[in-house]
């Protein structure tokens, strides 16, 4: 059903452009013969000219994985209350792109800063096309503000890492070694609940992993406290772990292909991929040079723009 709506979808596409591009030609008899406008004419042109570009931005998305979920992880970088205030600023940045999308968004992981913000958290944003879009998110996000944490008044620099992964379902096929995981329980933390801090609900899943291209060994680490239900947090862990690992084989076979299209761009995870200056009220991606002065609207989740731009040029 998912290849079908797929293709219907598609079809639907088509037919609009097609639809569109034989109306703006009769324009252009008709406005010969004085039958309509130049005023209408240029309208017809515009939504014509529209409908191409979306439908070409659609096909920047036709990879495996960009019709999928994904998981997106959010890390505080170096610098303490100012960088985790900033890390929660971009989830709720991205939980407002969501939600405004209609994507279905929830916290797997989150852990609290020392004073404000948070260390990290790990979303699941589910839908069509979730991953395709918030593919190009991936790496280091710089805020520069006058901090509200600093009594001087100083201008600071943060950074917050992303990190996004598509959701693999059963029919990825995905090998997971059982001898190379292990499992602890922990309570989970936070207020509320009378199964909060005295049932070990919480669960952390490693992952002995080597690259079977490189022969580098290192651990993943997975923390799930979703629910206040274990077995079903080892099965949210477990559906992580195979995005990751899928994540994996993805980005070896981009980085083959970045060979080969050498002269492409090269984008690399801890790759500064954009600035957002609160003073000067820009906000630039480096990959695209695209910018925008609405600071407000961005850090209320109307990052389409930069979506769209990433795509148009990478994908």
């Amino acid at each position: 059903m998912q290849i079908v709506r797929g293709l219907k979808k598609w079809i639907e596409l088509y037919k609009e452009v097609h639809d569109a591009t034989e109306e703006l030609s009769l324009a252009f008899e008709y406005v010969k013969e004085g039958v309509t406008s130049e005023e209408e004419v240029n309208a017809t042109y515009a939504h014509t000219k529209t409908l191409v570009e979306n439908l070409e931005f659609r096909n920047m998305l036709r990879e495996e994985a960009d019709q999928m979920s994904c998981v997106l992880k959010i890390n505080s970088g170096a610098g303490g209350t100012e960088s985790q205030d900033w890390a929660q600023m971009l989830m709720r940045m991205y939980m407002r792109w969501g939600e405004a999308g209609k994507f279905k968004v929830s916290v797997n992981h989150l852990l609290n800063g020392d004073d404000a913000g948070i260390k990290t958290v790990t979303m699941q944003i589910e839908g069509d096309y979730a991953y395709g879009y918030l593919k190009g998110e991936n790496g280091v996000h710089r805020l520069v503000r006058v901090s509200p944490y600093n009594a001087q008044g100083k201008r600071m620099t943060s950074f917050a890492s992303v990190f996004v992964a598509p959701l693999v379902d059963e029919t990825i096929e995905v090998n997971i070694s059982q001898a190379c995981i292990s499992w602890d329980t922990f309570r989970s933390s936070g207020a509320g609940g009378q199964n909060v801090n005295k049932v070990e609900s919480g669960v952390r899943l490693r992952y002995q992993y080597k690259d079977p291209y490189t022969g580098e060994e290192e651990e993943i680490l997975i923390e799930n406290t979703e629910t206040r239900d274990q077995p079903k947090n080892r099965d949210n862990a477990m559906r992580h772990l195979r995005s990751i690992l899928y994540d994996k084989e993805m980005q070896h076979r981009l980085a083959e292909k970045a060979k080969v299209e050498a002269n492409k761009k090269k984008i690399e995870w801890g790759s500064q991929i954009r600035s957002y200056v609160f003073d000067d009220r820009r906000v630039k991606d480096h990959r695209t040079n695209y910018q925008t002065s609405d600071v407000t609207g961005v850090m209320d989740g109307k990052i389409d723009d930069f979506i769209k731009a990433y795509l148009m040029e990478f994908g």
